[in-house]
């Protein structure tokens, strides 16, 4: 299939290193919160292999922040998710799952603390500006809240370490994992996180500051030529390994957190204000009747998964679906992110999926990949 080319607008943004993506010979984009997300480089593969053996810097400038400060600050961060924040303390960054009114998962960000009064929100594929705005307009909090001129810029892989002490100096080796802090570059202060989008490790660089962009991408790129660094992106088949979520594809608005496998995220008992409380407290009192699980799917390597394919049990009734499925090369086997009934949730029960080249048998597995 020939791929569609995307035509620029106000309402499709560049990045601020939009410049140095296309110089580095991106194929294929994605959009991600209204701007562009690299998805290839020089193809899928090659692009997994390098990530889990060298350093890529990634432009995730998608990774939109939503900015709350002021006296209510903390007390609106808490009506957005069923995680306990009152032991957050300013440095830390937690993984927070955001809910409607009913549980239902409107994203899943990061949350990063600056201070008492002032959060940045790092937010997955979802419009939660508005949502966020309608709470405090609804409650009359005193609170600002904005999207700020922030763009992560990610630093991943084994060797993500030595590339940063090489920009930043080593003791950037010492921030711990979720934690943050501030770093110079160009005389401009830097909230730099030991986190990312992939399980090889590295950091993201909240760089405040269009005209930023390009100087940073280039010292990275310079000051890891003797480290294999390339330009890369979130990549499908490490993120399916590692079992890390897309929201939009494996979890949307009608799962609840339990349901994507966050429930150790949630102490519904403890936070309280969240406005999706009683709803999720219902849910974890009973329990999810279906969960995320990994699949280990039989065959040669299946197609695009570009819509949900059905999975079944050996006399046809439904049992899920699978939302995320690719050929991981160092596993030997397909991988996949599905959401399943308890029925057939346990591991080591065979279901059979439906993908678009035919019925496939595949395995539900203990655990992800990696």
């Amino acid at each position: 299939m020939q791929p569609s080319l995307l035509s620029p607008s106000r309402r499709l943004r560049r990045t601020p290193f939009s410049e140095g993506v296309e110089a580095a010979g991106v194929k294929a984009y994605t959009i991600y919160n209204h701007m562009l997300l690299p998805t290839i480089f020089r193809s899928v593969q090659e692009d997994y292999h390098h990530l889990k053996t060298a350093v890529q810097v990634w432009d995730v400038a998608c990774e939109r922040q939503v900015e709350i400060r002021g006296p209510d600050a903390g007390r609106l961060v808490q009506m957005l998710t069923p995680r306990d924040l009152r032991k957050m303390t300013p440095g830390q960054c937690y993984y927070v799952p955001m809910v409607d009114e009913t549980g239902g998962m409107l994203n899943d960000p990061v949350a990063v603390k600056l201070a008492e009064d002032r959060y940045w929100i790092s937010i997955a594929d979802s419009d939660l500006l508005l949502w966020i705005k309608g709470i405090v307009w609804g409650m009359r909090l005193d609170v600002m809240v904005e999207e700020p001129d922030v763009s992560p810029l990610a630093v991943q892989g084994p060797r993500a370490d030595d590339l940063m002490a090489a920009v930043f100096g080593d003791a950037i080796r010492d921030v711990r994992f979720f934690r943050f802090g501030w770093f110079e570059f160009q005389g401009a202060p830097m909230l730099i996180a030991r986190s990312g989008y992939s399980r090889q490790g590295g950091f993201e660089i909240y760089v405040e500051g269009t005209h930023l962009g390009m100087p940073l991408w280039n010292v990275l790129m310079e000051a890891g030529r003797g480290m294999d660094v390339h330009a890369g992106c979130p990549n499908l088949i490490e993120r399916i390994e590692g079992g890390l979520l897309s929201y939009g594809n494996d979890m949307t608005r009608e799962n609840t957190p339990h349901e994507a496998g966050l429930g150790k995220f949630c102490n519904t008992m403890t936070a309280i204000g969240c406005v999706g409380r009683d709803a999720l407290l219902r849910v974890a009192k009973e329990g999810p009747i279906r969960q995320i699980r990994a699949l280990a799917i039989d065959g040669a390597a299946v197609p695009p998964c570009l819509e949900a394919w059905t999975v079944t049990d050996d006399k046809g009734r439904r049992v899920g679906q699978v939302t995320s499925a690719a050929w991981s090369p160092d596993h030997r086997t397909n991988v996949a992110i599905a959401m399943i009934r308890m029925t057939h949730w346990d591991a080591g029960t065979t279901v059979l999926v439906h993908a678009p080249d035919g019925p496939r048998e595949a395995l539900v597995r203990e655990s992800f990949f990696s």
